[in-house]
């Protein structure tokens, strides 16, 4: 039996049901979990005590939706003034040269950079398969397994290629019985539905322009049969909102209710274009959102009505959404990002500090269906994140801990625990080499810009 002790954490925000903070705090873990939180120094013999004393302690946050492999095409200069249908254009031939090393190293940068941050549970949404490609998610879930972060895979799928009307080209698209046939083999052979779980998969069609109704019904149904969530992307553009209509005769959600897409074991990304009638129908069918403030804004897609969403009991949490429409894995940049867009969408009161850190960690945690993460609690799985506050950074930042955390930084997680295992220690990655891991990215990603004749 492995235990832990942090002691004299400054300023802990434990995200419990009671909203519960607590100045000098300690926390004991044993074999992962959380066994006490409270202000008294328990006694006895620990096999790690770390000091908190300049921290303030959050639980790790938890990260609804990405796509790691888009790391390969960071800060892509083409990429300027396209919305999203045009950009997914260009890109889409160049993603085509993915392969399970392009893959495996793209994931381990993004998950890296979301745990330098303090995000210890990831989502990842991946969707393109090559042809010849038949185990990407595997190389992503071996990758997430060595760097030592909590992950939830979905094997996504599209069907539709543009010569069927649809968005991407043949060369990435899939048929519906091979997406469905190996959707259950990555389920049986990765999913673990057990409390504290590090490793869950979900079932993820891309979307109503690159997926058929029929594979969109049949993932469903598979998805069920075989107990495990369902995520996709859903009301992200006006362009996508006029595809609907015109191919369907109805707005998007109205076209997921139809499919059978709506329901606690369903989480939607994006979620913008959405009036009050489609809000409650997320409220009374439990469907969980997933909010990506900063890609949403780098594409002009426009603003999630989160706070309606939050009004109507709506799950949501964040995602910091693919890494060629964000840039950056840095979970702290979305949840200022959440706030500030709040505020400019409903006015100056729509969104404190500390709201913004709920959606970041119980908002998504329930978004994933976990109630074993997201909070600082007995019983609870060890998954802390340590933020040193007196540095530069947050210099005059004392009157309130959340605004601190939220409003200053960039904020760098000092130390992190995933199910009581540290892997962040001293602003680093503690259980890989960083600089070799960019290296070997760096040169994937030169492979994939020379196979589109890039480079």
């Amino acid at each position: 039996m492995t235990s832990t002790l942090i002691r004299d954490v400054r300023h802990l925000f434990t995200m419990d049901d009671a909203e519960t903070e607590i100045s000098g705090a300690c926390i004991v873990i044993r074999d992962g979990w959380i066994e006490s939180v409270g202000t008294s120094r328990p006694s006895g013999h620990f096999d790690e005590v770390i000091d908190g004393a300049s921290c303030i302690a959050v639980p790790g946050f938890v990260n609804t939706h990405h796509h790691l492999y888009q790391n390969l095409t960071r800060g892509f200069p083409e990429s300027e003034g396209k919305t999203l249908f045009p950009w997914l254009r260009m890109l889409y031939p160049i993603w085509a040269g993915i392969d399970e090393e392009a893959v495996f190293a793209s994931a381990q940068v993004g998950l890296g950079e979301l745990l330098l941050s303090g995000c210890t549970t990831s989502s990842d949404h991946l969707y393109l398969f090559p042809r010849g490609q038949d185990r990407l998610v595997d190389a992503e879930i071996t990758a997430a397994m060595e760097i030592g972060v909590r992950f939830h895979a979905t094997r996504g799928s599209m069907d539709v290629s543009v010569e069927d009307g649809g968005l991407p080209p043949a060369e990435v698209v899939q048929k519906a019985d091979v997406i469905l046939r190996d959707c259950e083999r990555v389920v049986n052979e990765y999913h673990d539905p057990s409390p504290g779980a590090l490793t869950r998969v979900g079932i993820a069609p891309c979307s109503p322009f690159s997926v058929s109704e029929g594979l969109m019904r049949e993932s469903a149904h598979l998805a069920r049969s075989l107990g495990v969530r369902l995520h996709t992307h859903i009301a992200e553009t006006l362009d996508e909102e006029a595809y609907c209509l015109t191919l369907f005769g109805c707005r998007p959600v109205e076209l997921l209710e139809r499919w059978d897409w709506l329901g606690p074991d369903v989480w939607l990304a994006h979620c913008i274009h959405l009036d009050q009638s489609e809000i409650d129908r997320f409220a009374l069918s439990s469907t969980g959102v997933a909010h990506c403030p900063t890609s949403n804004m780098l594409l002009a897609s426009g603003m999630a009505p989160v706070v309606a969403m939050l009004a109507a009991g709506v799950d949501v949490g964040l995602g910091v959404d693919g890494s060629a429409s964000n840039d950056g894995g840095y979970f702290p940049g979305e949840v200022k990002q959440a706030l500030l867009m709040a505020r400019t969408r409903d006015g100056i009161d729509a969104m404190s500090a500390r709201q913004a850190l709920r959606i970041a960690t119980r908002g998504g945690a329930a978004v994933l269906g976990r109630d074993d993460i997201g909070q600082i609690a007995p019983g609870k799985c060890a998954d802390i994140s340590l933020f040193s506050v007196d540095g530069i950074r947050y210099a005059g930042g004392r009157s309130d801990p959340a605004g601190a955390l939220v409003l200053c930084g960039p904020a760098t997680a000092d130390r992190v625990l995933v199910h009581g295992r540290t892997v962040i220690r001293d602003g680093q990655l503690a259980l890989i080499d960083a600089q070799k891991l960019a290296a070997r990215h760096n040169l994937a990603s030169a492979r994939l810009l020379e196979r589109a004749g890039l480079a």
